[in-house]
């Protein structure tokens, strides 16, 4: 409602303007005496513009003497009800409306609808009227402004305010969107927000560039909550650009609102609620949940005019949002420094806009508390949310063309006093004196005084929240309790606490008890259940502590492995003892030899995820330290739980969280009585921000396991250092029993280009004990082709040849990357056949090649069709799941079931792992276009050691393009390659012209078209393609920069995807410059910042999504100048 203040006694009549009036009514208690100017006349209506928010007051004044609030007296007020009165019939009698009935005090009008379709707002000279409401449904904390008086024909006398909404009006808006021209073309966003930020609250700010990518002086800027005033109808709009000091002419204009912001309901579409709305609450408390029915809260924040606590619904984003302030004040007690003034708390005192976003999918119920005059909402997560803190924008800026309000958010990992002392502090699962323990404080409970609150928006809201999948349940009897049970902590870290206490005393010898620490495994899997939710450490009394220590080690283990496995929340947790455990530990089970237990943490920004150990395919470091393999622990960097993967991101808003990796990685991290400190990171876990940490003992630190790994002192770039060190953590399995003999052979280089870059050969006799120790068996009963391996400092791949002898290996210097002394041959994989793909670069290239769009939706469409029959046809689902063969052969797996019936006999688990086999292909189909190729392979690469292959010439790449055929052929590169089996279940040699290609392929010269044939000399290589090693040029290298070291390339034989242009001009991979060296050796500190920059500058994603939208959206593809 709308409450229009007056300042005349002149006789009533209605406003001219066209209304939508829905509800006209006026209270006793917002009668206002005028100082000088007789009665003050306040008329309440809800107009149209104003849906749900219409039920809070707004007070519109017109003359600065009426924002003084007085008392109201008793005749002052009888003479106002009079005049309400004598409006009220006003508008009765002009719209020839019915006699209202009473109510709210006073006269009450309600189901009057009038269009209002031109409704018009003209300025009276200078005469302003002012706003003052609650917040804004877009965030505005206050939402005061000043705008031009409108125009009323019919007034009391000269009405000198009244504001009615209307659904076109701009101030209605949720954002408004301004263009603007003008500036000069090195202007920067900074230089924007000066200009406009004293017009209303920036929500984004776009510079626009030429068609040549430069900044030409225009732009856009939007609004949010609106502006105040229309300022872009001052013509022409004047302004200082401070960073040149220069003044400015600018042309604005307001841009058309394109959508209504109004969200359809997911349960009914025609039921529509708008994007934003926000309740302010009374208070906020963060806590988690004690027993099913009470809340331990840990922590609240009250509301204050200056700063509300508010729940932020965004239907847009589907989120919720929430604000609220904490003031920290310092602990310490005041001081006096000499003879200068007191240095008390409230030096340090501050207060810190906080936020977090609470994705719709991640509360998928919220309990509702009913309190007589007061209503709480209850959300209880699962895990943590993600929080930021709001700093100033003006320093937020960069060079970039766009800026956003939301670079102000900067995401948080801690929420205490003194951040700044957590970076030389280890990470734990237990926190020092928190504030808010964001990860573990994960209950949420927002309590509203429905006397002050708008009771409207909040029925509105959370209607929108059922309709958006959000149960909201009632919950009996609950209790929020601030009384907080002392924590495990207490009980198990007690000796150690208070042994390292520096003001220990005689009374503390005589209170601490003689407990025994738990032992690591029964402490680590403590840990576990804690971290993961299962058991909370209010919850673990004394009792628990005391019964779990007087258990034996392996049965307390099979306990808590039980809880963790069951994964359901334990409020009591003494009834696990009551737990009869049939099997024992997981852990302690017997395991293949080339296995271990791993230990594993999941650190997010703000908490640590522990896991019961788990058994995984050892790695050279571990094997040589199996008698310490539980002070191993692998650790991964993650972003909350929820969301995954830690994506960078421009600017300086994730710096806190990558603090906080660099914090463990420098600091290490402790689990009881243990402290794991860096180790090294393996390659994959390299790419997958993971890395391995050691618990250090007496005589055997890092540093001793680093240099039995190798010497890494010649290296002096801090990348190539981490990779060496990452290269002794790839998941292999050794080769025991067989010493071999190493021989050393020359590469093959021609210039600049390597031919036989990380190539090797093996003996059969070697190949075959290798084949049987990691149990594989080809079709022919000969062993694999090709080894990829690690011997030593050694890495790449092997390859059988007659010319290795009995246990020899010939290795390449190319091959060697470090020395170390370890010696023992160890395999990762070999040579087998896997199922070929297309994607979305892929697809890319060959249409940019020529090959028609009507051969890629052809072949998704056989794909869809295939994948709907083999669910029924039994046949069919064979023939795909031989063909299909993933890199783990589960395909296999699956087709030796249906050999066996399983699906004949319509057996439920083979069905529901077909169902899952065909929702997998379709879920990579729409998101990576992942279209199987039938005529094709992915294989691994190797070298003609015979030289028999024809390679790449210079000098005839004037023939591809020749009309005829057989002179085009004359201008490929040979390759052999044979299947192990072919569509007749015999070895096949596939021959004539295909493409060949690594992924990713981005270029236009990425994807090669060579020309497959027969050798004998080859015959005894099967699932590799063999690339030759004469010609100007390597093959490999013209495939994305690829080498021979283990990289699987794509082979297609299809005559449908032959492009027709032939090789185009491939690309230079050699870098121009040198990366940079380090002086002296590489230190850890050295290998841990490079570690945190690579996860802040990890831009690939990025960087694919831009080239792949590039290149769809230009004319020529991928061989425009822009995507090379």
């Amino acid at each position: 409602m709308w409450v229009i203040s007056t300042t005349t006694s002149a006789s009533l009549c209605t406003l001219s303007d066209p209304l939508l009036v829905t509800n006209v009514y006026c209270s006793q208690d917002s009668v206002k005496p005028l100082e000088d100017k007789g009665i003050n006349l306040e008329v309440c209506m809800e107009t149209d513009g104003m849906q749900s928010i219409s039920q809070r007051s707004f007070l519109v004044s017109g003359d600065d003497k009426t924002k003084q609030s007085q008392p109201v007296n008793g005749d002052c007020s009888k003479r106002s009800l009079d005049y309400r009165a004598q409006l009220t019939r006003t508008f009765k009698e002009d719209h020839k409306l019915p006699h209202p009935p009473q109510g709210k005090g006073g006269p009450f009008i309600s189901d009057y609808q009038r269009p209002a379709p031109h409704l018009r707002r003209t300025g009276l000279g200078t005469e302003t009227i002012t706003v003052h409401g609650p917040p804004s449904s877009t965030g505005r904390k206050n939402n005061v402004f000043v705008r031009p008086a409108p125009m009323a024909a019919r007034a009391i006398g000269r009405l000198q305010s009244a504001v009615v909404a209307r659904a076109n009006d701009w101030s209605n808006w949720v954002e408004v969107a301004v263009q603007f021209s003008g500036f000069p073309t090195n202007t920067t966003t900074k230089d924007v927000w000066d200009v406009f930020k004293n017009e209303g609250d920036i929500l984004t700010i776009e510079i626009f560039d030429d068609y040549n990518g430069n900044p030409n002086g225009r732009g856009r800027i939007r609004f949010s909550p609106p502006p105040a005033a229309p300022f872009w109808l001052r013509t022409p709009y004047e302004a200082v650009v401070e960073g040149t000091k220069r003044i400015v002419s600018l042309t604005l204009k307001l841009q058309a609102r394109k959508r209504d912001f109004m969200s359809p309901s997911l349960v009914d579409p025609r039921k529509k609620y708008p994007e934003v709305m926000i309740l302010a609450a009374e208070s906020l408390d963060f806590g988690f949940m004690h027993e099913p029915t009470t809340m331990m809260g840990m922590f609240r924040t009250t509301s204050s005019l200056s700063s509300p606590v508010t729940l932020r619904l965004d239907l847009l984003h589907r989120e919720i949002v929430v604000g609220f302030d904490v003031t920290f004040t310092n602990p310490r007690t005041p001081t006096r420094v000499g003879s200068g003034p007191s240095q008390g708390k409230e030096e340090y005192t501050r207060t810190e806009n906080y936020t977090f976003v609470m994705p719709l999918a991640q509360a998928a119920i919220v309990h509702q508390v009913n309190l007589g005059s007061k209503s709480a909402l209850l959300f209880s997560l699962e895990t943590p949310p993600n929080f930021y803190r709001k700093v100033k924008e003006s320093v937020t800026h960069t060079e970039a063309t766009f800026w956003s309000r939301r670079y102000a958010l900067f995401r948080q990992t801690d929420i205490t006093f003194n951040p700044l002392k957590l970076r030389a502090v280890p990470l734990a699962l237990k926190k020092t004196k928190p504030t808010i323990d964001i990860g573990r404080w994960t209950t949420y409970h927002f309590l509203f005084d429905m006397t002050k609150t708008n009771r409207g928006l909040y029925n509105t809201i959370c209607s929108a929240l059922r309709d958006f999948n959000i149960e909201i349940l009632p919950i009996p009897s609950f209790k929020l309790t601030t009384n907080r049970d002392l924590a495990v902590w207490e009980y198990i870290d007690q000796p150690l606490r208070r042994g390292k206490a520096k003001n220990r005393t005689a009374l503390d010898d005589l209170m601490a008890e003689d407990i025994l620490p738990l032992s690591f495994p029964v402490r680590y899997q403590l840990e576990v259940c804690i971290s993961q939710g299962w058991l909370n450490e209010h919850n673990l009394t004394k009792e628990f502590v005391d019964k779990l220590m007087s258990l034996e080690a392996a049965k307390a283990q099979d306990l808590l492995e039980y809880v963790a496995n069951r994964k359901q929340r334990v409020y009591n947790p003494m009834e696990i003892f009551d737990i009869k455990i049939i099997k024992g530990s997981a852990s302690r089970l017997k395991i293949p030899h080339y296995c271990t237990y791993v230990r594993s943490a999941i650190v997010t920004p703000s908490t640590i995820y522990f896991s019961t150990p788990t058994i995984e395919t050892s790695n050279r470091v571990i094997r040589q330290y199996s008698e310490h393999a539980d002070r191993f622990l692998r650790v991964r960097f993650t972003d909350e739980k929820f969301q995954g993967k830690l994506n960078a991101t421009e600017g300086e808003s994730m710096n806190e969280i990558y603090t906080r990796v660099k914090r463990a990685l420098n600091n290490g991290i402790t689990i009881g009585e243990r402290h794991f400190e860096y180790l090294a990171s393996g390659n994959s876990q390299f790419r997958e921000h993971g890395a391995y940490f050691f618990c250090p003992l007496a005589h055997l630190g890092v540093a001793d396991i680093r240099r039995w790994m190798g010497d890494f002192q010649d290296i002096k770039v801090i990348a190539r250092y981490a990779a060496r060190l990452g290269q002794c953590f790839s998941t292999t399995r050794a080769i025991n029993g067989s010493k071999v003999d190493i021989v050393e052979i020359p590469d093959i280089v021609n210039g600049k280009y390597n031919f036989t870059d990380g190539v090797g050969k093996i003996s059969k006799f070697l190949a075959q004990v290798a084949a049987s120790e990691v149990g594989v068996r080809m079709p022919s009963g000969e062993p694999p082709s090709v080894f990829q391996f690690r011997l030593g400092g050694a890495k790449g791949v092997l390859a059988v040849s007659p010319d290795a002898r009995l246990r020899e290996i010939h290795l390449r210097s190319s091959q060697y990357k470090f020395h170390a002394i370890h010696s023992g041959l160890e395999i990762i994989r070999w040579s087998q056949f896997s199922a070929a793909h297309l994607n979305r670069q892929l697809i890319l290239v060959l249409s940019a090649l020529g090959v028609p769009d009507r051969v890629f939706a052809d072949k998704l469409k056989n794909q869809l069709s295939n994948l709907a029959q083999a669910m029924v046809d039994e046949k069919i689902a064979l023939t795909l799941l031989q063909k299909e063969i993933d890199p783990n052969q589960m395909t296999l797996a699956l087709a030796a079931m249906i050999l066996e019936g399983f699906q004949k006999v319509q057996e439920p688990f083979m069905l529901s792992l077909l169902h899952l086999w065909r929702a997998w292909s379709i879920k990579y189909l729409k998101e990576k276009a992942k279209i199987v190729i039938h005529e094709g392979a992915v294989l691994l690469g190797c070298v003609d050691e015979t030289r028999t292959l024809r390679g790449h010439y210079d000098n005839l790449q004037h023939l591809r393009t020749h009309p005829a055929e057989e002179e085009r052929i004359k201008s490929l590169p040979e390759v052999f390659v044979q299947l192990s089996k072919g569509n007749n279940d015999k070895p096949q040699i596939m021959l004539g012209p295909m493409i060949l290609a690594r992924n990713p392929s981005l270029h236009p010269g990425d994807i090669r078209v060579v020309y497959g044939v027969d050798q004998p000399m080859l015959r005894h290589l099967r699932d590799v393609v063999v690339l030759p090693q004469t010609g100007d040029r390597d093959i490999a290298h013209m495939c994305s920069g690829g080498d021979l070291d283990g990289d699987d390339y794509l082979i297609c034989w299809d005559g449908e995807l032959l492009p027709k242009e032939w090789n185009y001009e491939p690309m230079i991979y050699t870098p121009e410059e040198q990366p940079k060296r380090v002086n002296g050796n590489v230190t850890t500190d050295d290998i841990t910042t490079f570690f945190v920059n690579y996860m802040k500058n990890d831009l690939l994603p990025r960087i694919a999504h831009a080239h792949l939208a590039t290149a769809d959206y230009l004319p020529n593809g991928v061989k425009e100048e822009k995507c090379k």
